[in-house]
C-alpha cells in the first residue's frame, strides 16, 4: 500500500492536468479521487489474487511433476540375470551324482550299501558295497566342485549388476525407482545367499558321504577280520583233526 500511494498522487495530478477545460469552454470534468483510489485499488487486489492463483497453479504443476517422478518405473532390471544365475545353481543340485538329495533315496542307499555288515552277506557283496560306497564319495566331490565353479562363476555377473543397481540407486529420480533399486539389492542379496547355501550343501554332501564311507568301511574290516579268525580257528581245528 505504500507503494502505491505516490503513484495514486501522480495519477490524481496527471488526471486533473488532461481534464482542465479548453479556451473559450466554461466545461469541467468533475474528478472524484476517493472513488478513483478506489478503483486502483480493486484492480491491484485483483491483480495480487491473479498473481496468487498462478502461484498455486504454478505449485500444482510442480506437485504433479514430482508425482510423476515418484511413480516411474526404474529403467533397468537385474531380475533375468539373477533368476539364471539361480537356475544354473538349482540345475547343478539337481544333477547330483548317485544319491541325490533325496530322503528316501538317501534311506535306501543306508540300508543297503552303507548297512552294518553282516555274516549273511557274502565276500562279494562286502567287496560291491565298498566300490559303491568310494564311487558315492568321488561323485559327491565332483559335484561338489561344479557348483564351486558355478558360483564362482556368477560373482562375475554379482559385480555387475550391483555396480549397475547402486548406479541406478543414486540417480533415481522419485522414490518408487529408489524402492525398486533396493529390492533389486535385495533380490541380489537374496541369489547370493543362495550360492552360499548351495555350495555349503553340496560340500556337506561330500563330506559326509566321506565319512560313511569310512564308517562303512571300518565296519566291514572288523567283519573280513572276524571271518579270517574263524576261518584259521577252522583251519587249525582242521589240521589237529588230521594228525590225530
Amino acid at each position: 500500500m505504500k507503494r502505491l500511494r505516490p503513484l495514486l498522487a501522480a495519477s490524481i495530478i496527471a488526471i486533473s492536468l488532461t481534464q482542465a477545460p479548453p479556451e473559450g469552454k466554461a466545461q469541467w470534468v468533475v474528478f472524484d479521487p476517493n472513488n478513483y483510489v478506489q478503483n486502483v485499488l480493486t484492480a491491484a487486489r485483483e491483480l495480487q489474487q491473479i498473481n496468487n492463483q498462478i502461484t498455486s497453479l504454478q505449485n500444482q504443476a510442480q506437485m504433479l511433476i514430482n508425482q510423476a517422478k515418484n511413480l516411474a518405473s526404474l529403467p533397468y532390471s537385474s531380475l533375468q540375470q539373477l533368476e539364471q544365475s539361480i537356475q544354473r545353481t538349482q540345475h547343478l543340485l539337481s544333477q547330483a551324482q548317485r544319491i541325490a538329495y533325496d530322503v528316501q533315496q538317501i534311506d535306501r542307499a543306508f540300508s543297503t550299501n552303507y548297512a552294518p555288515a553282516s555274516a549273511s552277506m557274502s565276500n562279494g557283496l562286502l567287496v560291491a558295497n565298498a566300490q559303491t560306497r568310494w564311487q558315492n564319495a568321488v561323485a559327491g566331490l565332483q559335484d561338489t566342485m561344479r557348483v564351486q565353479a558355478t558360483v564362482v562363476g556368477n560373482l562375475d555377473t554379482n559385480r555387475t549388476q550391483m555396480s549397475a543397481l547402486v548406479t541406478a540407486s543414486q540417480g533415481a529420480s522419485g522414490a518408487l525407482q529408489a524402492s525398486q533399486a533396493g529390492n533389486q539389492l535385495l533380490a541380489l542379496q537374496a541369489q547370493q545367499l543362495a550360492d552360499l547355501t548351495a555350495t555349503m550343501a553340496a560340500q556337506g554332501r561330500a563330506q559326509a558321504l566321506e565319512a560313511a564311507q569310512r564308517a562303512s568301511g571300518q565296519d566291514q574290516g572288523r567283519e573280513q577280520l572276524r571271518r579270517f579268525l574263524t576261518q584259521g580257528q577252522g583251519y587249525q581245528s582242521t589240521t589237529v583233526q588230521m594228525f590225530h
